[in-house]
């Protein structure tokens, strides 16, 4: 028996936990372009999961053809009065959705770990969606992140890639590291063509906002844990893989 989701019900904030931070808006999606830029193809973007069209924004300079994919009706209407014609909404899940065309990037940040079927979908990207020379960009939260091994340590969590309580009721079905992540993106075809990390991240998002309302954290500093995340990618706060797409 398949278990209607509520996908508003899971992008909503509860018991304290929230579903996204400071941390992820501030620090994670500035330097998430900066590791995507390098690999940008000109034509269109496809965002696969836009939320309420925070991450969508920094898109802007780089594409004029954007289209973004949500599950989420209430995300899907707050993105639509934030990004007005600017952007293609398109209300579907990615398993249903039809799309008209090919894509030169395609972009999905943080909702592999949330899907069902996650290679499924990643099948339809490399299969469907993805042009011939398209670019696909995948990042997931890492299970292996040093905040994630201490809070192990302390007793918070049972292992590195565990799915917390808190996490499945914001829709978590799985936490990837650099190796399950790219067996997934192998096994729905695409060619895996970059591997990173984004961000090294000794500390959980709740301790990093209440850390950037001070001036504790400098830009420096901050720019220091993203080149060392691309030397130690697998204490990074999320993975990258870059894809191209398989079978062609």
């Amino acid at each position: 028996m398949t278990t209607v989701r509520n996908y508003n019900k899971e992008f909503a904030d509860s018991n304290n936990v929230k579903y996204a931070y400071g941390f992820d808006y501030d620090v994670m999606h500035p330097y998430m372009i900066k590791s995507f830029k390098p690999f940008f193809n000109k034509g269109s973007l496809l965002e696969l999961g836009s939320f309420k069209g925070d991450f969508t924004r920094r898109f802007l300079p780089y594409f004029d053809d954007i289209t973004c994919v949500e599950a989420s009706d209430v995300a899907i209407e707050e993105a639509r009065k934030n990004l007005a014609d600017k952007v293609t909404f398109v209300n579907s899940l990615f398993e249903k959705v039809n799309l008209p065309k090919r894509y030169d990037n395609i972009v999905l940040t943080h909702v592999l770990e949330h899907l069902d079927d996650p290679v499924q979908v990643l099948k339809r990207i490399n299969d469907e969606w993805l042009a011939d020379n398209g670019r696909f960009f995948l990042v997931c939260p890492n299970a292996n992140a040093p905040s994630r091994q201490i809070a192990v340590k302390m007793g918070l969590i049972s292992h590195n890639s565990a799915v917390t309580p808190a996490e499945a009721e914001h829709g978590h079905r799985c936490t990837y590291t650099l190796d399950t992540l790219e067996r997934d993106a192998v096994a729905a075809g695409l060619k895996v063509v970059h591997r990173s990390g984004i961000f090294f991240k000794a500390l959980a998002n709740f301790q990093w906002d209440q850390l950037l309302q001070t001036d504790i954290i400098s830009k420096e500093y901050l720019e220091g844990c993203y080149k060392l995340g691309q030397q130690y990618p697998d204490l990074c706060s999320s993975i990258f893989l870059m894809c191209e797409r398989g079978g062609k």
